[in-house]
């Protein structure tokens, strides 16, 4: 589904089962995946990639350089930028920098993502975080700039290990195993 108001330009990719709504506007060298949601007033630039599945709210651009992966939520208002020291007279066009955003993250409401980062696998983003530098797989992230505060499951549910150090927790709900080590949390795979 698309709004009679979006703006779909000549040459974009869209998935089956997309639906873009009211006053978007997709540029022509944008890719967006399969059953993905792009609320209203959203701009996708030329060099951007949304994977499948992902849920982009209201008043968000992804702009040039700034990759989704599968499953990723931005919730409204999130900022991206693409040059870390722009100015108006100066065109920085050629320095772009590449902004990662992995499998399943949750960008919250108003949390601003500056250029060159990673947010791993998994990782959760508070509403008005702004994120300076790159995030761990399964960290939950507050704060201006973001620190990281605990843990979270696939589902993005707290889960109750220590920050830094080693432990190991199975969530009573999906039953599956997170182990933390080196302060780096995985999910135990089951053989």
């Amino acid at each position: 589904m698309i709004h009679q108001t979006a703006i779909i330009d000549d040459g974009a990719i869209i998935g089956k089962d997309t639906n873009i709504w009211h006053w978007s506007h997709i540029s022509s060298g944008a890719i967006i995946g399969n059953s993905v949601v792009i609320g209203q007033n959203v701009y996708v630039a030329n060099n951007a990639k949304i994977g499948n599945r992902c849920k982009i709210q209201n008043n968000v651009s992804i702009y040039d350089n700034v990759f989704l992966e599968d499953d990723v939520f931005c919730g409204p208002s999130v900022v991206f930028t693409n040059v870390n020291n722009p100015r108006a007279f100066i065109n920085r066009k050629d320095e772009y920098l590449n902004t990662f955003i992995k499998k399943g993250a949750t960008l919250g409401a108003n949390s601003t993502i500056v250029c060159g980062v990673t947010i791993d696998e998994y990782a959760f983003v508070g509403a008005g975080a702004v994120v300076t530098s790159s995030l761990k797989k399964f960290s939950k992230n507050i704060g201006v700039p973001t620190r990281q505060t605990g843990w979270v499951t696939k589902e993005g549910n707290p889960i109750p290990l220590p920050i830094e150090g080693k432990g190991e927790w199975t969530c009573p709900i999906s039953r599956e195993t997170y182990v933390l080590n080196d302060n780096l949390l995985s999910l135990e795979k089951d053989d």
